[in-house]
């Protein structure tokens, strides 16, 4: 029995995959000044949104990097899409990679670190394994991923290039800006790159300001308005004595 002409079609005619060129990008001035600026300072600034999450950490320390994204969805153990990905990567780019379903092989090492730095590519960031950490760091290549591992990978399977992914359950698109530091990884959606560059001089600002009353001495408390939320949550202060003597529990 068939259901309609689809189960009539041939399978070459049913598409596993695509691969999408030139898409649009964050301008190149919005995403040099994101870079100036700390992953946790545009994510605070923009309402503590874009975080990738704790999963992602760097094989490296020191190193802040910002960059459009070039995604590649690939099969778990299987790399053939970051293969096709290298060549719509671009100067000033950050390549992006995520699987299908959770793998923690090493599908990223230091030779494609070195295609990709030919071209100018930024660095890393995946949802998967990497390996020859060593190398990588030795060549300056940043790389974000969630395992470390030795564990090969086939090219046996189409995937796509440059298509929406998630990650630590943020939707990236090929273009949106994606900054990394030591504190993780963040994606900004490239129409709201101007106004992530306003909200975290902003930010900046407001907190260089905190700095010099905190080294002053004084409190958070104070400058926040605190106290007055403290007791409106019914927070009372008390003495040690009266706290041993005739506080709670007695």
């Amino acid at each position: 029995m068939t259901h309609g002409n689809a189960d009539k079609a041939p399978a070459a005619a049913r598409p596993s995959g695509v691969i999408v060129t030139d898409p649009p990008r964050a301008a190149a001035e919005e995403v040099a000044a994101l870079g100036g600026y700390d992953v946790a300072t545009v994510h605070e600034a923009l309402g503590r949104t874009g975080s990738l999450g704790p999963g992602l950490r760097p094989i490296q320390q020191g190193v802040r990097i910002a960059g459009t994204a070039v995604t590649a969805l690939c099969w778990p153990g299987d790399n053939l899409m970051i293969h096709a990905a290298v060549e719509q990567c671009a100067e000033g780019d950050i390549l992006v990679v995520t699987t299908t379903s959770p793998s923690t092989d090493g599908m990223f090492g230091e030779l494609f670190a070195t295609a990709l730095q030919h071209r100018g590519v930024r660095g890393l960031i995946i949802d998967a394994g990497v390996r020859d950490t060593a190398e990588l760091r030795e060549m300056g290549f940043p790389v974000w991923s969630a395992a470390v591992c030795a564990q090969g990978t086939v090219k046996a399977t189409a995937g796509s290039v440059n298509v929406p992914v998630v990650v630590g359950g943020q939707c990236i698109r090929p273009g949106d800006v994606i900054i990394a530091d030591d504190d993780g990884v963040m994606c900004v959606p490239r129409e709201s790159a101007a106004t992530a560059v306003e909200a975290a001089e902003a930010r900046t600002v407001k907190e260089k300001a905190s700095r010099a009353a905190f080294a002053e001495g004084q409190l958070g408390l104070d400058r926040y308005g605190l106290r007055e939320k403290l007791a409106g949550l019914g927070v009372e202060y008390r003495t040690y004595t009266e706290y041993t003597c005739g506080g709670a529990g007695s």
